[in-house]
């Protein structure tokens, strides 16, 4: 399986942006799908965006439309999900996931391996 490790996280005040990195190791980058997913205690891991392997194709949670964009580096073996006109309702812990593959999902289900997640805290 590969190995992911997220970066990036923090404090960011209400319409301001952060990137969150996730560097990949351990197997070909390029052969997995990958994906940003988050979680707020008490609540299911849900959806935020996710690239195919190539990064050509990409999807978005309805919530993150228009201020996410995902985007991958294969020769860096990383993930980035840039983050502007943040909100506090973005305010969760950040995973990331790879799924074994070329397409992307938006299913949780589908992904094998995970991050340890960043904290990303919007304050009004």
């Amino acid at each position: 399986q590969v190995q992911l490790v997220e970066s990036g996280g923090g404090l960011v005040q209400a319409g301001g942006s952060l990137k969150l990195s996730c560097a990949a190791s351990g197997r070909t980058f390029s052969a997995y799908a990958m994906g940003w997913f988050r979680q707020v205690p008490g609540k299911e891991r849900e959806f935020v965006a996710a690239t195919s392997w190539t990064g050509d194709t990409t999807y978005y949670a309805d919530s993150v439309k228009g201020r996410f964009t995902i985007s991958r580096d294969n020769a860096k073996n990383t993930l980035y999900l840039q983050m502007n006109s943040l909100k506090p309702e973005d305010t969760a812990v950040y995973y990331c996931a790879a799924r074994s593959g070329f397409y992307a999902s938006i299913q949780v289900a589908d992904f094998g391996s995970w991050g340890q997640g960043t904290q990303v805290t919007v304050s009004l």
